[in-house]
């Protein structure tokens, strides 16, 4: 018979079985300091992410990661096969979960490439012998606190991004002593060694306080995007979707959707123009028909967050007809829907062609609270990414859902908005098209007459009347609406209570009441009221309906959007040119924000309105005159650098080679400036000190430099081992002098010292 365990005990594979479970692991890290220091920093990356996204992976990925790196830490000198083999086969299910997640989430991967950095970590916590191991588990947390920064949304982030930091400091200079090997024999854990406590805290305040000042003057170039947005997941869209319904939450009567007037509490009158009361939630104006004969005033709440390559008005929907208290969509059945690729999020969009210049802004909106089936967007998008397969467009180049905004949906506008440029749009023609003059140009002919001439009377009373002593004349039709909206601002005000005017009487037309009796009225009669003057005077016009920017937030990107933001202005139309917007409110910017030119410094100018709200005018007033013009050179320096690589090979030559020269500039600016500092510092010390200390300064250039723990006699001493005789006796002369003068209190020979050491630096150079 065979004898097989004899030949199982030669068999190749039960020889290296043998030999690797007798061979020590090498480079097995001890510490268990630095081993909990890591572990907390994977636990606060977890926290960072399910703060960020609102998700629940810290309830198994941290008790996991717990269990893990204590088994890590009483087997890291085992082998561990069986081990690893699990540990592999779930980096790899985790992988096939991961691609398979991929195929629905083509547009945003940020979460999906989270949830498997968590997975692979919870596993790999289960094998980290090495201090390499550990490394790649630092590695891993601060990636998870990366991705936690892109889907962050609020300040909830700060502090795991602060706790982040505290853990790290102490976890790197762990490490570094590890790799030292500053440990004893026995491989007990390695201490944190810091002079003082306070030396710590100066550090983290001084890496704090670096990081903010980066954070604030760091470039921002909006060119550099991804080209995936966020949007949320797919929503199934039943039934056919006509895109004619607008559903506003607030003001909706026994399910009717174009029935403006009665919110949810009752108060206001279905017709249009009735008497009521304004819904404390809802703004009343994103509807089809609006009733401004409504009294009273909302509660803020946040609706929206908003990230934007610039600041601007985010606009839900216009109105072309006006009734005598409010207005309407005369168009809203023709409106047009427009469907995704089932492949992809998304739509493309047919804006109307201009002939000014304009700029791609990206923005994503995330809603916070329930919104109307009316997307908000910049002017002019081009491109929507939403998570339905359709989406309409109507005549006035507002966006609809088929659904409601509900909390927590997600998705993204590339719009192409045009520069606003006053001299070419003064220059603009009066011309109009036919098919703006029938629907811009409407006017209830009961008033029409009567505000003509009040806005004619205005006009020609401009050199009287003017704001400021500007010397501009009103012939063309932007400088009159800029006038109007001007005048409008400065004589008509707005009442402090919410219910101080009056309802208007059945008869009574909003803009007449407003210009010859009340002498005022709320925030969005002051738009009503212009759109109308201008229509009277041939200006075509209409009312837009949106949001403000909101307050922005600098640390999170975000411009944070309440219901009370939400307002009307006018649209005021030039040919070849397209829409612009004109805000006539008091206490409003007569020009709503825009793109401008640059906005590299955007964090940084916010800031600055932040510090110059608490200085006088002046000193206001000439500070933003200086650093507007510096910031704004500088600006355009860099855009105009960047814009080289996009110039062919030659502009990408170019750039290299002005990249190359102003990095070598500034390089030799740095040495030359720590010399002159070094030169200086060195004046002020007594002669001898100098003297010993420059000596000190050019050995260490050449390579020979002291210790700090070496006693200048010590170093004098070794200095016959590096160098010749004569340069030894020159430096040991001048240790011995001031060794003598330091602590005999001996008055040295500072000539012959002098002497001797520039005769032995000529004899170095030579």
């Amino acid at each position: 018979m065979f004898n097989l365990s004899r030949i199982s005990r030669r068999l190749p594979v039960n020889h290296y079985w043998r030999h690797l479970r007798s061979s020590p692991l090498m480079e097995v890290e001890d510490s268990i300091t630095l081993r909990v220091l890591v572990l907390a920093l994977v636990i606060v990356g977890i926290l960072a992410t399910d703060i960020a996204a609102q998700t629940a992976f810290s309830f198994w990925a941290i008790p996991l990661s717990v269990v893990g790196t204590i088994w890590s830490y009483y087997r890291r000198r085992d082998a561990n096969i069986s081990v690893k083999f699990c540990i592999a086969i779930g980096m790899l299910v985790a992988l096939g979960a991961f691609l398979g997640r991929l195929l629905g989430e083509l547009n945003d991967t940020r979460l999906g490439l989270a949830e498997l950095l968590i997975q692979l970590q919870v596993l790999h916590s289960f094998d980290m012998p090495r201090r390499k191991d550990l490394g790649y588990s630092i590695v891993i947390g601060l990636i998870l606190l990366g991705v936690a920064a892109t889907l962050s949304q609020t300040f909830e982030f700060a502090p795991m991004l602060i706790l982040f930091l505290a853990i790290a400091l102490p976890t790197l200079v762990i490490d570094y002593r590890s790799r030292l090997g500053l440990e004893n024999e026995k491989g007990q854990r390695v201490k944190i060694k810091f002079r003082k406590l306070s030396s710590y805290f100066l550090l983290f305040t001084l890496i704090v306080g670096l990081g903010l000042v980066i954070f604030a003057v760091m470039p921002r170039f909006p060119g550099y995007q991804l080209r995936t947005f966020p949007v949320s997941s797919p929503i199934e869209v039943k039934g056919g979707f006509t895109g004619r319904s607008i559903i506003n939450p607030g003001y909706v009567r026994q399910g009717n959707a174009n029935n403006q007037g009665n919110n949810s509490n009752g108060t206001a009158e279905s017709k249009n123009g009735k008497p009521g009361g304004l819904n404390n939630t809802f703004y009343y104006g994103f509807n089809s028909q609006i009733n401004q004969n409504l009294r009273g005033e909302m509660k803020p709440k946040v609706v929206m967050r908003v990230r934007s390559q610039v600041e601007g008005f985010w606009r839900v929907l216009a109105f072309d007809r006006y009734t005598g208290k409010g207005w309407e969509i005369s168009r809203n059945e023709q409106v047009l829907t427009v469907k995704r690729s089932p492949w992809s999020y998304q739509i493309y969009l047919n804006p109307p062609a201009i002939n000014t210049p304009t700029k791609e802004i990206v923005q994503t909106y995330t809603v916070v609270s329930d919104l109307p089936n009316l997307i908000p967007a910049m002017s002019y998008p081009k491109e929507v990414y939403f998570p339905t397969p359709v989406i309409a467009v109507d005549k006035e180049g507002s966006l609809r859902s088929p659904v409601g905004l509900s909390e927590d949906l997600t998705y993204t506008i590339i719009s192409d908005v045009p520069y606003r440029d006053r001299t070419s749009l003064g220059n603009a023609s009066t011309n109009y098209p036919q098919n703006i003059k029938n629907f811009y140009l409407q006017i209830p002919p009961e008033i029409a007459e009567k505000v003509r001439q009040r806005t004619e009377e205005i006009l020609t009373n401009y050199n009287r009347e003017r704001v400021g002593k500007s010397e501009k004349s009103l012939d063309s039709a932007y400088e009159k609406a800029l006038y109007l909206a001007q005048y409008l601002k400065q004589n008509y005000f707005i009442p402090e209570n919410p219910l101080g005017l009056p309802y208007l009487g059945e008869k009574e037309d909003l803009v007449e009441t407003f210009l010859f009796k009340q002498k005022g009225g709320y925030r969005d009669h002051f738009s009503t009221v212009l759109t109308v003057m201008l229509r009277s005077i041939g200006i075509p016009a209409r009312l837009v309906a949106g949001f403000s920017s909101g307050e922005f937030n600098p640390f999170t990107g975000m411009y944070i959007v309440r219901n009370t933001d939400a307002y009307a202005m006018t649209e005021v139309y030039f040919p070849k040119h397209g829409w612009f917007t004109f805000d006539p409110i008091p206490n409003h910017p007569l020009i709503p924000p825009s793109i401008e030119e640059t906005e590299t410094f955007s964090v940084l100018r916010q800031f600055w309105n932040w510090v110059a709200g608490w200085l006088p005018s002046p000193v206001t007033s000439l500070l933003n005159n200086v650093f507007g013009a510096i910031f704004s050179w500088i600006g355009k320096a860099i855009a105009l650098f960047f814009a080289l690589f996009y110039q062919g090979w030659l502009g990408v030559l170019t750039g290299l080679i002005l990249a190359t020269a102003t990095a070598f500039l500034g390089w030799l600016g740095w040495v030359q400036w720590r010399k002159w500092l070094k030169g200086r510092t060195l004046r002020k010390l007594p002669p001898m000190e100098s003297l010993y200390q420059q000596m000190l300064q050019t050995l260490a250039e050449k390579g020979f430099s002291k210790h700090p723990a070496q006693t200048p006699l010590e170093y004098a001493s070794v200095s016959y081992q590096h160098h010749s005789p004569a340069t030894a006796e020159v430096i040991d002369e001048i240790c011995q002098s001031y060794n003598s003068w330091r602590y005999g209190g001996h008055a040295p020979n500072l000539n012959r010292l002098r002497q001797r050491w520039q005769e032995m630096k000529k004899a170095a150079k030579s």
